[in-house]
């Protein structure tokens, strides 16, 4: 298989800075040709001397209908890579792009200027989206001044739940979430957790479960019984509009209950739970599971879906 580097990111967010900053590492410089496709000019260029140094060559594909198998499969003919990056144009929608069958993505990562990501995150939103679903790293860059750096990384995980995220200004990386930021007291007992409170809990624990381990939360929730559940178990969660209403996923985590049997599925529910880490299968390692400590009928909130627009 072609080992290809997926670099993602509306026009000027700083792509080829993170190319050009990747191609000059020596983990980067191995053995090989690495063809690096450009689908947009933008307004850095690359050194020459960088080129010829690690061995790079660029082609440019300026429309979206030139980017095919048959015209990616004619590059590869020409260049013989061991390696290839693409610099995917923003405005041309991910979902519909096709590679050829022996190329495999090693890695995808969306750059993103944080000074626009408003703009682009209420007016193309759904083409935002679909770069960053299956992207592992989001570098927000230039985030000098900017305040709602805690809120863009809401915004982001409600997409795409296991991508890490890396603010940046010019002095370097920024720790973006602030406990005194949170709608909720993390000194309360229980935490109780409004429709905002949740989606934002539920997002933060996935970052920063430190913060939550040994501490009660309540909240009014769905039942949700997966398949092969163990019968004391069930996930308690609420429904929640990531990018429009076509894309709808459910955000709860697994709680332990020994009368899981008694509830059933689409229940409404009232839990009052401990947090606590431990291994879990479905989550590939430890994670953030809940212990009941209660769990009353309820009735179905004024408004069923979380929306994180």
């Amino acid at each position: 298989m072609k080992p290809v580097y997926m670099i993602n990111g509306f026009l000027e967010s700083g792509k080829s800075e993170f190319i050009t900053y990747t191609l000059s590492q020596p983990y980067f410089q191995v053995k090989g040709k690495t063809l690096l496709i450009l689908c947009e000019e933008g307004e850095v260029e690359f050194d020459d001397v960088l080129l010829k140094q690690t061995k790079t060559v660029i082609e440019l594909i300026e429309e979206e209908k030139d980017f095919n198998p048959t015209k990616l499969m004619e590059l590869e003919g020409k260049h013989k890579p061991e390696r290839i990056i693409i610099e995917y144009n923003g405005v041309w929608n991910f979902k519909n792009m096709k590679l050829p069958w022996h190329w495999s993505i090693q890695q995808q990562i969306t750059t993103i200027d944080a000074s626009t990501f408003v703009a682009y995150y209420t007016n193309m939103r759904s083409l935002l989206a679909e770069m960053i679903k299956k992207s592992e790293l989001i570098i927000f860059n230039r985030c000098d001044n900017i305040k709602d750096l805690s809120n863009f990384k809401r915004n982001i995980k409600a997409i795409n739940q296991k991508t890490e995220i890396v603010f940046e200004d010019a002095d370097g990386e920024v720790n973006a979430i602030m406990e005194d930021e949170l709608p909720y007291d993390l000194k309360s007992d229980p935490i109780k957790l409004d429709n905002e409170g949740y989606g934002i809990w539920y997002l933060d624990t996935l970052d920063n479960l430190d913060r939550y381990i040994g501490k009660t939360v309540q909240f009014i929730g769905m039942v949700a019984k997966p398949e092969g559940f163990p019968s004391d178990c069930f996930v308690p969660g609420r429904m929640a509009m990531t990018c429009c209403a076509d894309d709808m996923v459910f955000l709860g985590y697994v709680c332990k209950y020994d009368k899981a049997e008694t509830l059933e599925k689409k229940q409404w529910v009232k839990v009052t739970a401990q947090v606590c880490q431990e291994y879990w299968a479905d989550y590939q390692g430890e994670g953030p599971v809940l212990h009941a400590l209660s769990v009353e009928s309820a009735k179905a909130p004024k408004e069923e879906v979380i929306s994180f627009s």
